[in-house]
């Protein structure tokens, strides 16, 4: 049974999460919100243990759509970038401000980009697409992300200066057409790229957030350089250009890993 000890470190942490914001907030909605979350990624690290080949994309799929659809599109909550910049400005602890403080602030301090590899609905949909594996080196344009991230800023402050009425019908619309730019970006580029995570390494605002906090990460994947051959395998699987040989903080991208873990199936020392 020690085997599952993370998956059951992983749930407890989101129940505490639950049980907090639950008592904190007097609100049902977020104990069974974070309890559904952390169940859905205990089952999938459960299922990676037990040696199943699409056990991340259970996961991705069961909080992704979860959140785009139930959260999103039923409950009515832009739960991308600008629901988080209007949440922020209109001083209220809810929702889309909940979920970036423990998801995309805080919780990466924990957990590192793995919200991009168990949860995002954008790569929910990316990770479908036919070039799992980069078939071209990493350009240096992720400096673009800033940009997104600005205008996403600049949108949201520009609509409360301006007093802008019924903001939550104009945020609900931007969930809307965000998301539908943000796969056909998503597309486009990993088409272009021949690259299904190009959307990531180069537009995501998101990962304005994420990239810092990430660097401190607590879960990282780690290299026994007693047991590696300096294979090069587990470069050539991971999707994301990370250099997980080097355990150095400073290690190459070592704030874009989403811990979908290919690299550690792919290790035949089984030294990560």
């Amino acid at each position: 049974m020690k085997k599952y000890l993370l998956p059951a470190g992983m749930l407890a942490i989101f129940e505490i999460v639950a049980v907090t914001l639950w008592q904190t907030k007097d609100n049902l909605f977020y104990l069974l919100n974070f309890s559904y979350i952390g169940i859905s990624i205990a089952l999938g690290i459960s299922l990676y243990i037990r040696e199943y080949k699409y056990a991340r994309r259970v996961t991705q799929l069961l909080v992704g759509c979860y959140m785009l659809v139930y959260l999103g599109l039923i409950c009515s909550e832009n739960m991308q970038i600008e629901g988080f910049w209007y949440y922020l400005f209109a001083g209220v602890f809810e929702a889309a401000t909940i979920h970036y403080v423990v998801a995309k602030i805080f919780g990466p301090l924990f957990f590192g980009r793995g919200w991009c590899g168990y949860a995002c609905w954008t790569a929910m949909v990316l990770d479908f697409l036919p070039y799992k594996l980069p078939k071209q080196p990493r350009k240096n344009l992720g400096w673009i992300r800033y940009i997104t991230f600005l205008l996403s800023l600049v949108f949201v402050a520009a609509l409360f200066l301006a007093h802008v009425g019924n903001m939550e019908r104009i945020m609900f619309w931007s969930f809307i057409i965000g998301n539908l730019l943000y796969y056909a970006v998503g597309i486009i580029l990993a088409f272009y790229f021949k690259d299904n995570r190009a959307f990531c390494k180069y537009i995501c605002p998101v990962t304005v957030f994420l990239k810092p906090m990430s660097y401190f990460s607590m879960l990282r994947i780690k290299c026994d350089k007693s047991k590696c051959i300096s294979c090069g395998k587990c470069r050539r699987v991971c999707p994301m250009d990370v250099d997980v040989t080097d355990n150095s903080r400073k290690r190459a991208n070592g704030t874009e890993c989403i811990l979908c873990l290919e690299c550690v199936k792919s290790c035949p020392k089984k030294a990560l």
